[in-house]
């Protein structure tokens, strides 16, 4: 087989299908490509705005709510 290895086969085989697999492959391969990057951006910017709003107080979990509801479906099991 020569000096290659598999990997360098599979990596021509992946070029070669991606040039001839038809017209507008490649621009369609970087246009989703760019779509998945611009996605990828905006979702770490919504985490940043959201950890902003949480240190500034906007936004606060109430704990004794999540504990009044685990206690009343506790009470209701044990009434069962």
């Amino acid at each position: 087989m020569g000096s290659f290895s598999i990997w360098h086969w599979l990596i021509v085989l992946a070029v070669v299908l991606i040039l001839f697999g038809g017209g507008g492959k490649i621009s369609k391969v970087m246009k989703d490509f760019g779509q998945g990057v611009t996605a990828f951006k905006r979702g770490l910017k919504e985490d940043q705005k959201e950890k902003a709003e949480g240190e500034d107080g906007d936004k606060v979990i109430d704990h004794k709510d999540t504990t009044t509801v685990a206690s009343a479906v506790h009470k209701d099991k044990a009434a069962s």
